[in-house]
């Protein structure tokens, strides 16, 4: 007897969507998906921040800043401290004047000897003891004179020193002062740099981020679009197996024919005999 099957098939356009499905598929699984298009990446240090950091480990000089001071003022003190103020022109000055006043004390020499020859005592003892006390007092006269050129340049030199002592001290202070506020000037601007740089790096870092999102969003499409694809497909499968049937006849083999054949005849021969 014939054997009937019944198969619950696709239809044709179903069996067409799995066999492009599983084709996409294959070809998508087949080479290594490359993750360092989306691997996490950190941005770079702002130029900003390298500045603060350079200012922090380079910032503040201390006593350093104005210890030149203190050495300098300290050259303006004690005996030698007049000397480099003194004009390096005094000593001309002293010698000029000098040799002018030696010019005026020979021509009162001169003048003693003239008055000598007019009372007809030249080379007399009266007119020795005149030439000895006028040069005596031309002598004091001379020291003295040079005594108070040299006292003016030593006085003027001092003065200038002290003076210098103290605007080199009062500049080593008010460099002390300004190295104390320093730091607290460095501090503010290593931490205006700092900040700014940090939010200029939060930045990139954003854009990295958001770069890195989009490429692992273009990665994954295609594994998201076959997904879909195969989540619609079985919803399509489902509703055309319901409607779709094929009932199959087989063909009987030579065996089965010949049964079906003597089972006919020995029904023949029954129903003649009755």
């Amino acid at each position: 007897m014939a054997v009937q099957q019944t198969q619950m098939l696709p239809p044709q356009y179903v069996e067409d969507l799995q066999k492009d499905l599983g084709t996409q598929l294959t070809a998508l699984t087949a080479a290594p998906l490359d993750t360092s298009r989306f691997a996490p990446q950190v941005a770079g240090q702002d130029q900003a921040q390298q500045d603060a950091y350079t200012m922090a480990t380079t910032q503040g000089q201390g006593i350093g800043a104005f210890s030149p001071y203190i050495t300098q003022a300290g050259a303006y003190s004690g005996p030698q401290g007049y000397q480099g103020f003194m004009s390096p022109y005094q000593q001309d000055v002293i010698d000029a004047t000098l040799s002018e006043y030696d010019t005026q004390a020979a021509q009162g020499l001169q003048g003693i000897a003239n008055q000598a020859t007019m009372s007809g005592n030249l080379g007399g003892g009266r007119e020795g003891v005149m030439r000895a006390q006028y040069q005596n007092q031309s002598d004091m006269n001379r020291a003295l004179l040079q005594s108070q050129m040299l006292q003016q340049g030593f006085g003027q030199a001092q003065d200038a020193a002290s003076n210098a002592f103290t605007q080199t001290q009062q500049l080593g202070a008010d460099q002390q002062r300004m190295a104390q506020l320093v730091p607290g000037l460095q501090g503010g601007d290593i931490s205006t740099l700092g900040q700014a740089g940090r939010d200029q790096q939060l930045y990139q870092q954003s854009i990295l981020d958001q770069q890195r999102e989009a490429n692992r969003l273009a990665a994954y499409e295609p594994y998201e679009r076959l997904g879909y694809m195969g989540a619609g497909m079985g919803n399509v499968m489902g509703g055309a197996m319901g409607q779709y049937t094929s009932t199959v006849t087989p063909n009987q083999s030579p065996l089965q024919q010949a049964l079906g054949i003597a089972s006919l005849g020995l029904g023949a021969y029954k129903a003649l005999n009755n």
